[in-house]
């Protein structure tokens, strides 16, 4: 084994993410994942052989649809990449972008790989229904179900408290914190306006990159956000998972589709590849709780992050959290008290982008590390939950 070295986030690339059943619906999964390394390759055509990527490592949480035969692997031949490139796919659901890069990163440190390809994808809206195979003969009725997103085909010995829909579980957890609606839509807004800001002020130029679709048409930015939100129309919206519970449509993420890729390698490859680095990689933890507790499950993560690092809340320059709920977003905000909120997310999250599950926590990381190095680099912490109750934390340093 080598010596330990630095991991390096090289470049990335994303496509926009799409609204469900919007603008990418007509991509193939597979070909969505592709797209970025495609774009990746295309940048660094010049000085960069592809023969030399040593592995590709995508994140997927779905994996029942067209992507179901090792889409990090399809990804790499379908972005022609040489067919001796190999390719694997993670699963941490809602982390899995993120788990990718970890992995790679690791890959580059302990020397096993001088370049990897790494990242994410999800096509929520081309997720297939499917048939459970029946449990007796000749059965009188069967059903399919969808596999776009939750918790399907669950195992009876599972604790009823464990499988309730991602929302419930966040709106209860909610609930017993004192974190009401009125805060819930008011951060829902804040994403959304910070994200549309973000867009017109060039922010995500240099990583979002243009889609061209079959048609002739091209979709260039993130279809979910929406700049004309108001507080008033949020507050109109009608509760998702209870009667009079505070989760709706306007305070989480949207279903979603998308695609990241990240070059990720050696201070050796850098220096071939030229360019600044988009940040390193200093170290990651993951953690687990009871599943439906996971929206705070990235307190823990982030906790045993900075213990790890010797380090502080107040000494982090800045967060990026996902946000699959504006609930599980501020239950994590109070349960770190020393965060500073207007060092979070400070220019939108998964609220207003979307959250195509596989490819959410690589654009987290991603973003992370170009917004720290747009005020002129420092320490960054990057986390998500996940159902089933985890969580991954990543330090970055600029």
């Amino acid at each position: 084994m080598g010596r330990m070295r630095r991991a390096l986030l090289l470049d990335a690339a994303r496509t926009p993410f799409g609204r469900y059943r919007g603008g990418l619906s007509g991509v193939r999964v597979d070909d969505l994942a592709a797209l970025p390394i495609t774009e990746l390759l295309t940048r660094h055509a010049d000085t960069l052989d592809p023969a030399r990527v040593d592995d590709v490592v995508y994140g997927n949480t779905n994996g029942a649809g067209e992507e179901n035969r090792d889409v990090g692997r399809m990804a790499a031949l379908l972005a022609g990449l040489p067919a001796s490139v190999p390719g694997t796919t993670v699963n941490r659901l809602c982390a899995s972008g993120g788990e990718a890069l970890v992995q790679a990163c690791r890959a580059v440190v302990t020397g096993d790989a001088d370049l990897v390809l790494a990242g994410g994808v999800e096509g929520m809206s081309r997720a297939p229904f499917v048939l459970p195979r029946p449990e007796r003969a000749l059965p009188d009725r069967m059903e399919l179900v969808s596999t776009a997103l939750g918790w399907r085909l669950v195992n009876p010995r599972m604790p009823s408290q464990w499988t309730v829909p991602l929302g419930r579980a966040a709106e209860q957890l909610a609930e017993e914190l004192g974190i009401g609606r009125d805060r819930m839509d008011a951060y829902a807004l804040r994403s959304h306006r910070r994200a549309a800001s973000a867009w017109e002020a060039g922010v995500h130029d240099g990583f979002a990159f243009p889609v061209r679709l079959s048609d002739g048409s091209s979709v260039r930015r993130d279809e979910p956000v929406r700049p004309d939100v108001t507080a008033e129309r949020l507050a109109g919206l009608e509760p998702v998972f209870s009667e009079h519970g505070t989760v709706t449509a306007g305070n989480a993420a949207p279903l979603s589709d998308g695609a990241v890729a990240v070059l990720v390698g050696s201070e050796k490859l850098a220096g071939e590849l030229g360019g600044t680095p988009l940040g390193e990689v200093l170290a990651s933890v993951v953690t687990a709780a009871e599943p439906h507790l996971f929206s705070l499950a990235p307190v823990t993560a982030v906790r045993r992050l900075l213990g790890r690092l010797n380090t502080r809340v107040d000494a982090v320059d800045l967060w990026e959290i996902n946000e699959p709920f504006a609930a599980m977003l501020l239950a994590c905000v109070d349960g770190l008290p020393d965060i500073d909120p207007d060092r979070v997310n400070v220019h939108g999250g998964a609220i207003a982008y979307g959250h195509p599950l596989g490819a959410s926590m690589a654009r987290v990381v991603v973003d992370l590390c170009r917004h720290l190095r747009a005020r002129g680099g420092g320490l960054g912490v990057a986390t998500a939950s996940t159902a089933v109750g985890q969580a991954l934390a990543v330090a970055v340093r600029v």
